[in-house]
């Protein structure tokens, strides 16, 4: 019994050993150095760190300068209001802008983050580089208020903060043999990569969106992402089983890949780094989430050590890289002690934030925020919350249940004519699919695209309608277009659809990539008053008001029908009868019919047969079919014109043969009758059969007494003519009217 148990003892104790020696060698502390990896990673950071204040000067002036979407005066005066001295406004707000906060601040720190993001790139001073990136970015962040809720710029500052005790010191470090990157450092860069890639996976396992258990994920990602290529559309349109075999990968890159590189060795971390590159890759060629897969995989090379690199450069057979990589490597001097200070400084920082990412992580997942020992940290937490550089990463874990889209539309005829803003990126036309822009990273677009589809309205979309209206050449700027090129428009508009992708079938007969459904007005109207100012209508019967009152036509026949039906209004029919009368004399068909009709029924005004006969003519001239109708009753009965079957029955046919149940069944009647036309039972027959097929229940009745008069040839023949009218209405389009 002893030697099977000493057998296993051993054997537990190897792998406890080999266990403890990967994890030492994941945290640096074995005999690998990092130069290569170190060096390539920074340069990588300060490229990606190029995009970011490339796209903070492109966009600053039109999200936060003087006539922008959220100006940093407002947002200063707001924090003032909500913390009491400059302390506690500087924690909530960490930015460069409280010493200014002037145009010419915001042009100088934008460009000044520019510069320190090339110096990196060229590598120079870059540690110095890495903390002006850190300093400028948050400077911005901290005060862009809804255009910095994504996880993008919270990579960014982390990244650049841990990445600065990694960075080789000096002015021009050149390949940093001299200063070689201490082990913790090495360990801190690394677990912030496993962060990155372990937390986004057990978010979705744990606490993310359903569709990630399921396995349907991919079924939904790709059409709700902020701007979906057309490989995303294609990839859209596999089998659900090729979609449940890539959120299989997705696992495999975000939870197995992690695992392996801590515990498999070189051989894991080669595994780790393949998978998280080529899953960062497949993301950025579908989605289009800006930088965030470009720096996610750009830092996957701190999982590789010199002298894996050496060793991949021989596999491959260039004999000469491997030499001059090892050689390279090989230089590194031995890590210099630090000061006391500086060592138990650097190793308390880092411990802290460590510790701080495992609790905020936990506290994410549920962990109650008294649970101790994390709950120590928590006054850390709060304080540097708003410092945004110790973060859960959360990536991909919740999925918009579907597209919406908000767009911009225009008039300057006060109603009449609306032309739409369109975007740069985000899908608009039907036919068109966002281009590859990847890595850079539209922040304005990407922040409308999210809040489109909040459970809460968002003032961001007001703001900007706004902006448009005052003809703010920077918020402007970030459309495609102007379609006013002359003059802003005076109203404006925000109405909101349902994006989806179109199947096969219709991507083929019509080439269009997107559904695109209507689904109302996001908020009232904005428009531009008497005085000049911008104002939100109050209400839908506001907006058509202030549109009926410019003289827009349709506009007051919508207005007079809210009033005679009691929409959205108390039902005035006086006031109906005000602006259908406006509407009817600038030719607006409805209003001519509805005016006839209360002049016929004395509902607003004072019962006028002639002048309702009057109305119904315009309206039947035009085509309506209701007023061909009453056009028809009033020559029948004769009421505001002489009494005239024949006219009857012609306008009668009018409205049948454009779906007018009564009127089909009106037309039956006098074939039957023999009023204003020959008699004829089989037409009798057809019409009010087809009056049946309309929803007119009389129609029944007249048919079967039509019947009596036919033989079952007859009635036969009445009936094949009855349906083919009935189609030719469905064929055209044609509800019924009853």
């Amino acid at each position: 019994m002893t030697a099977p148990r000493s057998s296993a003892n051993s054997a537990l104790k190897r792998g406890i050993s080999g266990v403890g020696r990967e994890l030492k060698a994941f945290a640096g502390l074995g005999d690998a150095t990092f130069l290569w990896p170190r060096w390539f990673v920074l340069r990588a950071i300060g490229l990606v760190y190029v995009l970011v204040f490339s796209g903070v000067i492109v966009e600053r002036e039109a999200l936060i300068g003087p006539q922008g979407i959220a100006p940093l005066g407002e947002f200063f005066s707001f924090v003032k209001e909500l913390h009491a001295g400059a302390a506690a406004d500087l924690l909530h707000a960490p930015s460069l802008f409280w010493l200014n906060a002037s145009p010419t601040m915001v042009t100088l720190l934008a460009w000044g983050g520019l510069v320190a993001a090339v110096a990196l790139v060229l590598n120079l001073w870059p540690r110095m580089a890495l903390f002006a990136c850190w300093l400028l970015l948050l400077s911005f962040v901290a005060t862009w208020q809804i255009f910095s809720g994504t996880q993008v710029d919270q990579l960014m500052l982390e990244a650049a903060l841990l990445c600065i005790p990694f960075a080789p010191a000096g002015y021009r470090p050149g390949l940093g043999e001299a200063s070689p990157p201490r082990p913790i450092t090495v360990f801190m860069v690394r677990w912030f990569l496993f962060r990155v890639m372990f937390e986004s996976g057990l978010v979705k396992v744990f606490v993310g969106d359903p569709h990630w258990r399921d396995f349907s994920a991919l079924d939904v990602l790709y059409e709700t992402s902020p701007f979906p290529t057309i490989i995303g559309y294609f990839d859209h349109h596999l089998p659900h089983a090729q979609h449940v075999i890539e959120t299989g990968l997705t696992w495999l890159a975000e939870i197995v890949a992690p695992l392996v590189a801590i515990f498999g060795g070189r051989r894991g971390r080669w595994f780790a780094f393949v998978a998280w590159v080529g899953f960062q890759a497949g993301i950025q060629l579908t989605n289009n989430f800006g930088w965030l897969n470009t720096a996610a995989a750009a830092f996957g090379l701190v999982l590789l050590d010199d002298q894996m690199l050496a060793s991949a450069a021989g596999w491959m057979r260039w004999s000469r890289l491997q030499h001059w990589i090892a050689t390279r490597a090989a230089l590194a001097q031995p890590v210099r002690p630090l000061p006391r200070w500086r060592r138990y400084g650097l190793r308390a920082a880092l411990w802290t934030h460590f510790y701080v990412t495992i609790y905020v992580f936990a506290l994410y997942l549920g962990l109650p925020e008294t649970t101790r020992p994390f709950s120590l940290l928590a006054p850390l937490k709060t304080l540097f919350a708003d410092f945004h550089s110790a973060n859960p990463y959360t990536l991909y874990a919740g999925l918009l249940p579907e597209r919406h889209a908000v767009e911009f539309e225009g008039s300057n005829d006060n109603g009449r004519t609306w032309r739409v803003y369109p975007f740069r990126y985000q899908p608009q036309r039907p036919d068109r699919m966002s281009g590859f822009i990847a890595p850079w990273y539209p922040r304005f677009e990407a922040t409308l695209q999210v809040e489109a589809t909040g459970d809460k309205l968002s003032p961001v979309f007001g703001v900007v309608a706004r902006r448009l209206l005052e003809g703010s050449p920077a918020v402007l700027a970030r459309f495609a277009s102007n379609p006013f090129p002359d003059h802003p428009p005076t109203m404006m508009r925000l109405p909101v659809y349902r994006l989806r992708f179109t199947d096969w079938a219709t991507y083929r007969a019509t080439g269009n990539y997107w559904r695109k459904d209507y689904l109302g007005d996001y908020q009232p109207m904005l428009y531009v008053d008497d005085e000049g100012q911008v104002t939100v209508a109050a209400s839908i019967l506001d907006e058509v008001r202030v549109m009926a009152e410019r003289g827009n036509a349709a506009a007051a026949q919508r207005l007079g029908l809210m009033y005679a039906d009691g929409n959205g209004t108390a039902k005035n029919s006086r006031a109906a009868a005000k602006w259908l009368q406006l509407a009817a004399e600038h030719g607006e068909t409805e209003a001519r019919t509805r005016l006839g009709m209360m002049y016929t029924y004395g509902d607003g005004v004072a019962k006028n047969s002639v002048v309702a006969a009057q109305w119904f003519r315009l309206a039947a001239e035009q085509g309506d079919p209701v007023a061909e109708f009453f056009l028809g009753l009033s020559f029948a009965a004769g009421a505001g014109v002489p009494r005239d079957d024949a006219a009857a029955a012609a306008w009668y046919r009018q409205a049948a043969e454009q779906g007018h149940a009564l009127a089909q069944y009106n037309l039956g009647l006098m074939y039957l009758q023999g009023q204003g036309l020959t008699a004829d039972p089989a037409e009798a027959y057809v019409w009010f059969e087809v009056a049946a097929l309309s929803g007119n229940q009389e129609g029944a009745r007249g048919r079967d007494v039509a019947a009596r008069a036919l033989n079952a040839e007859q009635q036969a023949a009445a009936e094949k003519h009855a349906q083919a009218i009935v189609a030719k209405l469905k064929a055209a389009a044609v509800s019924p009217v009853k």
